[in-house]
């Protein structure tokens, strides 16, 4: 049985919520609802008046809501921030909290093909109702796309090499199953290194399927749009092309990090950096194995 607990365990719970400054009345959104933990604590800061809008695509995340009349779940991807917000008539928030990633659930859920340790149909989608599934993803790309797709978002270094072998193998077969992507990749993987590149294949792939660097961008772009002046923007990156993208919202107002000066050459941003960089001690990532790539960045409007 699925329960809010273990669908997943948060990350940096304390360290992120504390990020956002909580005041009582104030609007706060959770991007990343998954099981609800982050949420939970965020509405156990808040007064009576207090507002929070948690979003997640995918449908198993529904049976962790919270049932609290301050609460409002957004059955959509955080990318629609800003059309949310104005659907519901919100002025502005106050904080925003991000756990970016898959969830403990997509990598437990033997049906889901989010992890090579099971053999299962290849879909990866966060949200299981629309788009492209991984299987039509390998099926259908050019060999150059698809090592575009292992290199850029996966860091592969034998990217192209992978490529070739799919687009060989798929004239064969398709490949619909992890089992197959597995046996494609096998040859090209060293034993000692086998599960993290492994690992690496699974990640760009999944990026790709469900667009996630630019629904991150989007994202941010709504954040930085809807957070009022000293409102927190409060995220947890879990790779260093995720990262590098908040990071330079943070500090330059774009996901480019594009840098721009006034008149008199000083950095103009919509941010300022909120204390340092934080990962999870020893014991977090002793209990929670996920957290061990974890950086949390929290940023103030000015």
């Amino acid at each position: 049985m699925i329960t809010a607990e273990t669908y997943h365990v948060p990350v940096l719970l304390r360290e992120s919520v504390d990020g956002l400054d909580i005041q009582p009345d104030g609007i706060y959104v959770d991007v990343t609802f998954g099981g609800g933990g982050h949420s939970r604590e965020i509405l156990s800061r808040l007064g009576p008046k207090g507002r929070l809008y948690s979003f997640d695509q995918d449908a198993d995340a529904e049976k962790n809501i919270v049932a609290d009349e301050r609460f409002t779940f957004v059955r959509s991807n955080f990318r629609y921030l800003s059309n949310w917000m104005r659907y519901y008539g919100v002025d502005h928030i106050d904080g925003l909290l991000g756990d970016l990633g898959v969830s403990s659930h997509h990598f437990d859920d033997e049906t889901r093909g989010f992890s090579f340790r099971f053999n299962a149909p290849l879909d990866m989608r966060m949200n299981k109702r629309a788009g492209m599934t991984a299987a039509d993803v390998l099926n259908s790309y050019s060999e150059e796309r698809l090592a575009d797709i292992f290199y850029l978002y996966g860091e592969f270094k034998q990217a192209r090499r992978l490529a070739k072998a799919v687009v060989g193998s798929r004239q064969e077969k398709p490949v619909v199953t992890t089992a197959d992507l597995n046996e494609v990749a096998a040859v090209l993987l060293r034993t000692e290194r086998e599960k993290k590149d492994l690992a690496r294949v699974y990640q760009a792939l999944r990026i790709e399927v469900n667009h996630e660097m630019d629904a991150l961008r989007d994202m941010l772009q709504g954040a930085t749009e809807w957070l009022r002046e000293g409102g927190r923007l409060s995220v947890i990156t879990y790779h260093s092309l995720e990262d590098r993208i908040v990071k330079n919202v943070m500090k330059s107002g774009n996901a480019e990090g594009k840098v721009v000066q006034d008149f008199y050459g000083r950095i103009t941003s919509p941010f300022r950096m909120v204390g340092k960089v934080v990962t999870p001690g020893d014991d977090e990532q002793q209990r929670n194995p996920r957290s061990r790539s974890a950086k949390l960045r929290v940023a103030e409007k000015i």
